[in-house]
């Protein structure tokens, strides 16, 4: 199934649960107009059919001592496959790193990576980052304020 297969109930069922996770069937099905068996229906179906990958909380990384954010522009001297899969293997060992994209552009790959502090950044990229398989070279930006962070959803 594809997104174009879906009808407006699926596609309000997606937005609002991307909004709300933990909202309760009943709440979601009187806001998309169904009653509650055909919504867990769809729920199931939009589950199975891997719309819906899973539901997770939202963590306040400032109550958890991360509330300085930095990206990360990483260039690697090798971009062959093996390469790349050594270097995205070994990324998901640090948890600092949040994300990590690969990139079509000047650089590599783009890092999210959270921490305390900037001097606990430095230990990261200096102990962590930079040792990381087949890294060239990387340039830091650090943001001043977070204007929207928000998952995707529908709308």
């Amino acid at each position: 199934m594809k997104l174009s297969d879906l009808d407006r109930f699926d596609q309000a069922i997606l937005e609002v649960l991307g909004i709300e996770g933990r909202i309760s069937v009943t709440e979601l099905a009187g806001r998309v107009g169904l009653s509650k068996s055909p919504v867990q229906a769809r729920l199931k179906r939009l589950e199975t059919e891997g719309f819906i990958t899973g539901y997770r909380a939202t963590i306040d990384p400032v109550r958890l001592g991360r509330e300085r954010v930095a990206f990360v522009e990483v260039k690697l001297h090798d971009t062959r496959e093996g390469a790349l899969a050594a270097f995205n293997a070994a990324v998901q060992s640090i948890p600092e790193i949040e994300q990590c994209h690969l990139i079509a552009g000047a650089f590599d790959y783009l890092l999210k990576v959270r921490t305390a502090d900037m001097a606990r950044y430095r230990e990261v990229l200096a102990a962590d980052i930079s040792t990381l398989p087949h890294v060239a070279h990387t340039s830091t930006f650090v943001a001043m304020q977070s204007v929207k962070d928000a998952t995707w959803a529908t709308g």
